[in-house]
């Protein structure tokens, strides 16, 4: 063999380089996707903690709306009023209890109340007789606050944040469950106190509110009704005497009409008016008329002058109130006038 002679290369088949090049660049291509592959399958884990967080968070919202909807206490019921009573004594007409206990609508609210005690005649009360004079409201109780329920007594507790995914970036942490409402306490009703009524208003000598005023003007008693005495044919007197000069003016003490005017023997000139409850209202004595029969008269309408005509020791009104137009029914006319909310 020569020494100069070249070594030769083994060379491969053509078919087996064909075949290691297709392999090569079929792992190349490979490794990618495999790359791909590992990372999905790490993501899935993430993905599933994150929608368990979610869960929970949906959780609490729940605990937020059942707490919302817990209901109120209801507020307690007002207490209901008592009568207030008053137990007559000695000297008490409806009038004076009326403006001393300020009823309102004065005597006659204060006799319709009681019509059942008192009986027909408003004039005639007695010691000892309980009244109702007007309604005491009790106060009313605070509302009892509304209870709490067991979702207000703890916060809703966190969601549980996500696992951390291998080789993949963190989930983001649930967001916190919003703390449940704590209901509105029910608010406390003010306690209701009964409008005081107002005060029957005393009248002078204008008209009272009832529609009866006193026949003079500051009127000052003189001789009382029922005063015992021989002088009088009935062995008593019968209406009540007003002091008065000559020439005082006199007035209607309620409306009515006119059923005398003109002399009346012992009485002198007289007027005597039929009032609209039937009553008849007798004015003696007088030294000047100024209506006539048949006239309707207002309250407080002059009707005539006093003076001292008839049987008299001096000038002064004789007043009564009678049932009838005639001597003999006479009542009390003081009392009549006081029950009709008249001050004398």
């Amino acid at each position: 063999m020569p020494a100069q002679a070249k070594h030769r290369r083994n060379r491969l088949p053509r078919l087996a380089r064909i075949g290691i090049a297709t392999g090569v660049t079929g792992a190349v291509l490979a490794l990618p996707l495999v790359t791909a592959v590992s990372a999905s399958a790490h993501e899935v884990p993430a993905a599933k903690s994150q929608s368990a967080t979610w869960t929970g968070a949906t959780s609490a919202d729940a605990v937020a709306v059942k707490a919302a909807a817990v209901e109120t206490a209801p507020a307690a019921a007002p207490a209901a009023a008592v009568d207030e009573t008053y137990k007559v004594v000695g000297g008490d007409t409806l009038s004076k209890i009326a403006a001393a206990k300020n009823v309102d609508g004065g005597w006659h609210a204060l006799y319709e109340t009681n019509r059942s005690v008192v009986g027909a005649n408003p004039n005639l009360i007695y010691p000892g007789q309980q009244l109702v004079v007007g309604k005491a409201a009790a106060q009313a109780p605070a509302a009892a606050p509304a209870p709490k329920t067991s979702s207000d007594s703890a916060p809703a507790k966190k969601a549980t944040p996500a696992p951390k995914a291998t080789q993949a970036p963190k989930a983001a942490e649930a967001p916190k469950a919003t703390q449940a409402a704590k209901p509105v306490e029910a608010p406390k009703p003010a306690a209701t106190t009964a409008p005081k009524p107002a005060a029957t208003p005393a009248p002078a000598a204008a008209a009272s509110t009832s529609g009866y005023t006193a026949p003079i003007a500051g009127a000052r008693l003189g001789t009382a009704y029922g005063v015992a005495g021989s002088m009088w044919s009935s062995g008593h007197h019968t209406g009540a005497d007003f002091v008065a000069a000559t020439g005082t003016p006199l007035k209607a003490v309620a409306a009515g009409t006119v059923v005398k005017a003109g002399p009346g023997g012992a009485y002198g000139n007289e007027v005597e008016i039929k009032l609209a409850d039937g009553k008849y209202a007798q004015y003696a004595h007088l030294s000047s008329i100024g209506v006539k029969v048949g006239q309707t008269v207002t309250v407080g309408q002059q009707i005539g002058l006093s003076g001292a005509t008839g049987n008299v020791t001096g000038p002064h009104l004789h007043f009564e109130i009678r049932t009838g137009s005639e001597y003999g029914s006479d009542i009390d006319p003081i009392a009549y006038l006081r029950a009709h909310g008249v001050s004398i």
